[in-house]
């Protein structure tokens, strides 16, 4: 089934087009005065892989190797200058992720999930390649990578370049040094395994990763054709004003305007994810999920994507960060029906009756629930009615337009909560660093969930940080929707 764009896109494109030199105006007055750029966002680590190494890192042991230098440039580099007074303490040291010994300081954590990992089986069942999302770290899906290597599988989480280290590395870092790292991995695991299946799971930018190694898999360009796919809250689709990101990175190389080559410069106090956003990482996002978009309606019109693998995607239904109807639009509504599925997590129905939140009648279940054309299976995971906080999966099958099953979860929504976000579907309540509660451990740095009330000015988080939700309060239905899903699937005939 092929769907159209996204009505009115072209439209804001060309919009966008019009008054971009505006814009990039109005931001260049702001390049002088914006927050000061420290050794994170300036020191370039030059032990970085790139498609350039590829002949010379020619396996995951020179991969880990070159990343045993980069971490040691790092220390050297960035905590070298932390610590020496290029940034003055002040009450912003002791959550300093780059003040060493801090409470943000992820070397004082075993492992770093910041670096590459990879999980062992003696008898492995498969393969697992975990690709996080841009800005992110692997421990974005460490809880699944385990739940999965608890199973059998053998799991590779993969540290993409540009991360893991300091917000600086994304403003070198391209989605083809990424691409050419993921081939990288996957080649390592399906030796590790091999003639078991190997299945990819990507989580945000890691999602367009998995798609670009499909579509060179099934043009015969590296091997092997995955398994399956698991996608959670996937960049297949961002608004087209992020473009503007490059527009921004060109103007920053003129003296005084070194600004504009951020999109967000904040205190770096996550030890497993940046805060700063440069501009570069949002342009490269913009390039990656063109290039697949572009190839996976190339090879829709030519009647070429049978042998797609089984592709299950997770989705919040709010998702402030990529377009929820580009799931639809841009990947599960362009694929031949062979089980492909999107779990779509809603809003808290109770919630948003409330005058706090004005619900979108456009949101993702209305397009999706009671529309016979879709060659996907749909399960929503919503409340048991509107009157309860309870949570229930309904089920539509392909080209149906009635839901077929509706079961129980024995789950129910926080009161507090009114949706999931972006950065929550992979991490569990009980996620030490982000989830519902501290962890017992009171000496470890705690960004979960806090009831927090006061004067302005007085935290050091942001206050739209913390009011994003970043646990899943549904992860165990996620975790077992992958699992089962992984089983599931072989090797494609």
């Amino acid at each position: 089934m092929r769907t159209r764009p996204v009505t009115g896109e072209a439209a804001v494109h060309r919009l966008f087009i019009r008054v971009a030199w505006m814009l990039i105006g109005a931001a260049g007055l702001q390049g002088c005065a914006g927050p000061a750029l420290l050794p994170w966002h300036t020191e370039r680590l030059s032990a970085e892989f790139t498609t350039a190494d590829a002949r010379e890192v020619a396996s995951l042991v020179d991969y880990l190797a070159l990343e045993d230098r980069l971490f040691a440039e790092l220390d050297d580099k960035v905590y070298g200058a932390t610590a020496n007074g290029a940034t003055a303490n002040g009450p912003s040291y002791d959550l300093l992720r780059y003040s060493s010994g801090s409470a943000a300081d992820p070397r004082r954590m075993v492992p770093d999930w910041n670096r590459s990992f990879e999980l062992r089986a003696d008898a492995p069942i498969g393969g697992v390649v975990l690709l996080h999302g841009m800005s992110d770290s692997p421990y974005s899906l460490r809880a699944i990578g385990q739940a999965l290597h608890r199973r059998g599988y053998h799991v590779l989480g993969l540290r993409l370049p540009g991360h893991g280290t300091a917000p600086s590395g994304l403003r070198h870092a391209r989605w083809q040094d990424m691409a050419a790292a993921t081939r990288l991995g996957v080649r390592s695991v399906a030796a590790q395994v091999g003639d078991k299946p190997v299945h990819l799971i990507g989580y945000s930018t890691g999602a367009g990763l998995a798609l670009d190694f499909t579509l060179d898999a099934l043009d015969g360009d590296v091997a092997p054709v995955p398994a399956s796919l698991v996608l959670i809250s996937p960049a297949v689709g961002i608004h087209p004003v992020a473009a503007l990101a490059a527009w921004k990175r060109r103007f920053s190389v003129i003296p005084g305007l070194g600004g504009l080559g951020w999109l967000t410069v904040e205190l770096e106090f996550d030890p497993f994810k940046y805060n700063s956003f440069p501009s570069k990482a949002g342009e490269q996002v913009h390039r990656l999920t063109r290039s697949v978009h572009s190839r996976l309606e190339r090879r829709s019109r030519a009647g070429t994507l049978p042998g797609f693998p089984p592709t299950l995607v997770l989705q919040s239904n709010a998702d402030a960060t990529v377009s929820t109807s580009a799931v639809v639009s841009r990947l599960l509504g362009l694929l031949e029906p062979a089980g492909h599925e999107l779990v779509l997590f809603d809003v808290n129905r109770v919630a948003a009756k409330s005058v706090l939140r004005i619900y979108d009648s456009r949101a993702l279940d209305t397009r999706v629930i009671g529309d016979p054309r879709l060659p996907f299976t749909v399960t929503l995971v919503s409340n048991e009615h509107a009157d309860s906080l309870a949570v229930v999966a309904r089920r539509q099958l392909p080209f149906s337009a009635t839901v077929d099953s509706v079961e129980p979860l024995g789950l129910s929504w926080p009161s507090s909560a009114i949706s999931l976000s972006h950065v929550a579907l992979p991490f569990p309540p009980d996620d030490p660093l982000y989830g519902q509660r501290p962890p017992d451990n009171s000496d470890l740095l705690f960004l979960g969930q806090m009831a927090i009330q006061g004067e302005r000015g007085v935290f050091l988080l942001p206050s739209d940080w913390l009011l994003r939700i970043r646990h899943n309060p549904f992860y165990t239905y996620l975790e077992s929707a992958v699992v089962n899903w992984t089983n599931r699937h072989g090797l494609p005939p």
